[in-house]
């Protein structure tokens, strides 16, 4: 499977996107690689990566995204950090990716047993990790007046909240990204990935229609 090039990412549609990541996926759960010659696609992407999707994810390291979608080099751009929260360099990264960068596709992805979940919802501090965790404090206040979850499940709950929350929040706090997504340019969505059985579920996409 050749690396995508300039001319093959550009006829994407965000749609076309997402169900590249989730015959990706498929094949992960299937254990069935596409075969890529990777010291070839160092050569091809040596002077130009066009990436069709950006994924924010969390550093756990059960939910490398390259692994888990089965994309190769110049695929995707990967954003890793605790609890697939959101900052300031992480939105700039992502109007990189897709206003300038050409992407189709906007990620969020959280997954089962999240530790830094577990760990806003426990309370815990540890220098700048409280400030992280800190982040993650709406979706545990949203689950609670919900009243319907305890333990585990509370904790599985508000890594979904938590997902759908960076989405909203990515359009919200970026005029860039949510004109391309209103003009149907960029489509962005959350998911959940498994960890004990490598599946990804996708929530419902957000992608305007193009005038």
């Amino acid at each position: 499977m050749r690396t995508q090039t300039k001319e093959t990412r550009d006829k994407l549609t965000p749609q076309m996107a997402l169900d590249l990541l989730r015959e990706g996926n498929h094949r992960f759960q299937n254990n069935i690689k596409a075969h890529r010659d990777l010291l070839e696609q160092v050569n091809i992407t040596a002077d130009g990566q066009y990436p069709f999707a950006a994924i924010l994810s969390c550093i756990d390291s059960r939910t490398s995204a390259e692994l888990i979608f089965d994309q190769g080099l110049g695929d995707i751009f990967s954003i890793r950090i605790a609890g697939n929260v959101l900052n300031e360099d992480i939105l700039g990264s992502m109007e990189f990716a897709c206003k300038l960068a050409g992407s189709k596709l906007i990620v969020v992805m959280g997954h089962s047993a999240c530790g830094a979940v577990r760990g806003a919802c426990e309370g815990a501090r540890l220098g700048h990790l409280s400030g992280l965790l800190s982040k993650i404090q709406p979706s545990i206040e949203a689950v609670k007046e919900s009243g319907d979850a305890a333990g585990d499940e509370f904790i599985h709950r508000v890594a979904e909240d938590n997902v759908a929350r960076v989405v909203e929040e990515i359009r919200s706090r970026s005029d860039v990204i949510d004109d391309m997504i209103a003009k149907g340019e960029v489509g962005i969505v959350g998911a959940m990935y498994s960890v004990t059985s490598g599946a990804i579920e996708f929530q419902e996409m957000h992608c305007g229609v193009p005038a």
